[in-house]
This record gives structure tokens, sequence and C-alpha cells, in this order.
């Protein structure tokens, strides 16, 4: 393909990680971008988002998505600008929502591709009204079902699933208590979010906690993290709990099975006398079904000042690798985001 005279820098997946990734498991090259075929558009990299799901996607063991091939661009969704285009749908200076991975430049059909209109914030298309805010719509509103009065327990209640799971859950009527690790993170949650009660979760007296702050039970628990929150959790689900399984962070970086007392038993027992509902989703599944109506009602209540995120910018694709590294350890305040191109 003829090449253009822009650089494409692109980091690609250098080895698989054992255990937790480090900065050798990727590397950074540099190529001349491409050239836009008949169809195509030529996109560059605005903002990149950064999320657990790519832990998985860098191993290659089973799962519900194919892994990242050794020496391949990494994956993730982007807000890119339509450089040039060959195709009669996009213009240049279009501002886009993509999926053209860890790279400055990136070519495309366009079937991927999906008009940004938060000109203010194109960002937010990576977070409010992107994939983590539709995640946490399908998950707590169409599994969770919260009704007015119940209360809702949040796993990473400050960062950008469970942050706006807690405020939808307030819309809804519902008591909402999250657990974040720190007391900023906490203070943040209940001071600006609106959350009724935060816990640390590194709190070595947690499950105590959580029962004092949850004297009626919990109806609805949005699993992001596993665990030892999960632990606390599980001896207060009420009678026909549901429980949205979302995530699972703590066990992303573990090496195979881990030995010790066999809980499944115990867990499937508590299932069944307490009819509780736990479902797994992936929110792939439910774009063509239920993206339109989460954007409605999502623009809506961001208009209207109901929901609100924060967001943790990165500056430069070269330090994509380190924030993602500790995106798995818990150091970023909100939506983690590299900001790739002005």
């Amino acid at each position: 393909m003829t090449k253009d005279t822009s650089l494409n820098h692109r980091i690609v997946l250098n080895s698989r990680p054992d255990g937790a990734p480090t900065p050798q498991d990727f590397r950074m090259e540099t190529e001349n971008a491409p050239v836009p075929g008949d169809g195509q558009v030529l996109l560059r990299t605005l903002f990149l988002s950064l999320d657990p799901y790519m832990r998985g996607r860098m191993s290659d063991g089973p799962s519900y998505a194919a892994p990242v091939a050794l020496n391949a661009t990494m994956v993730g969704g982007t807000v890119s600008r339509v450089e040039r285009s060959n195709h009669p749908k996009f213009k240049p200076g279009q501002i886009v929502l993509s999926n053209a991975g860890w790279q400055t430049y990136a070519v495309s059909d366009g079937s991927d591709l999906l008009p940004v209109e938060t000109a203010d914030h194109p960002s937010h298309a990576l977070s409010l009204l992107g994939m983590p805010g539709f995640t946490a719509w399908h998950g707590l509103l169409k599994i969770g079902a919260p009704r007015p009065g119940e209360t809702v327990v949040v796993a990473a209640a400050s960062g950008p699933v469970g942050s706006i799971v807690g405020q939808i859950a307030k819309i809804k009527g519902a008591r909402v208590v999250g657990i974040a690790g720190g007391a900023e993170k906490c203070r943040y949650v209940i001071d600006e979010l609106g959350f009724d009660a935060c816990l640390d979760r590194r709190d070595a007296g947690l499950a105590q906690s959580l029962s004092t702050a949850c004297p009626d039970g919990i109806d609805v628990y949005f699993e992001n993290v596993g665990g030892d929150v999960f632990d606390a959790v599980l001896p207060l689900l009420n009678v026909g709990a549901r429980m949205p399984l979302c995530g699972l962070v703590s066990q992303y970086n573990d090496r195979g099975a881990k030995s010790g007392v066999n809980r499944l038993p115990g867990f499937m027992m508590t299932l069944l006398a307490k009819r509780i509902r736990v479902q797994g989703f992936i929110i792939g599944d439910h774009y063509a079904d239920e993206h339109a109506a989460f954007v409605g009602e999502m623009k809506q209540w961001v208009a209207d000042g109901k929901v609100k995120l924060r967001e943790d910018i990165v500056d430069g694709l070269e330090n994509a690798p380190e924030a993602f590294i500790g995106l798995l350890q818990g150091k970023n305040f909100g939506k983690l985001v590299v900001k790739v191109s002005q």
C-alpha cells in the first residue's frame, strides 16, 4: 500500500504477561501512516480509552473475544478525526468514535465509525456517552432493576462504570453505597456524585463497615471487582437480590486457579436459598437493540446535571503502557483516557 508522509506511532503487544503486565510486554513502533483506499478514511487518534478488559485480550486463553496477536497493535476504543476521506458518509475534520487502538493513525472502511456530537468534550464519547456509560446503564437497569428505597452497592464506585451506576441508581430512588480505593475517592463519591455512603476497600474491617452501612441488607450489587469486596457483600445479599456481573478486576492478573478452601458449594447454596439472580454480561451484545435508547436517556441526564464523570487524562501515547498498568492497580481516579493528539 502507498504510504502517507505522516508518521504513525503504535504500541504493539510485545509479549504475553505472566501475571501483572510489565512495560516489557509492550513495544512502540514507528512507521509511515497508511493512505486510505477506495471507500476508506484515514483517522488520526485524538483520545484513546484504557479499560480493564484489555488485560484479558493480552492473554491467549479462552474468552469472549479473540486475543491480540503478538506484534499486533493493542486494541482500544478511540475518538478520532477524519484526516482524509474516500467514503461518502465521512468528511475531513469530522470527529468519530472508532476502534483505532493504541496508535496515531488508522484506516477504516467506515463500518465501525459513529459520529461524535459532544464537540465541547469529545472524550465523553469514551465514557458518559460511550462504552462505560452504556455498560452502567444496561447492567443496572436491565439486570439490577433497582426499585425506590432499595439498597444498591457498587464496587469500584469512583471508576467510569461504577460512578455512573451509582448516579443512575440515585435517579431511580435507591439508597446507594459505594466501595472505592482510598479516602479521597470515597469523599468524591459522596460529595460530588451524591452516593449515600462510601467505604474504603482497603479497610481491614470492610465486612463489618459494610454491614453497618447496609442495615437492611443489599438488594442490588453491581460487581466490578470480585475478591475481598465480594466476600464482604455476599452475606448481606437479601432474598431476591440481583447481581449484574460486569467485571472481576481483582482477578485479571491471576496466574491460574488459586489453592485454598473451595467456597463454590456455599456460594451456590446462598444463591439457591436466597433466590439471587447473578448475570454476567458483555455490553457489545446489546448495541443493536439498546444503544439508541441509552444515548437518548443519558444525554438528558447529563444535560440536567444528574450524571457527571471525572476524567483522568494522560498526555502522550508513549505513556499508555504505564497508565494501563496503573489502571489494573487502581491508581487512576476516574475514567482513564490517553490524549494522543491535539
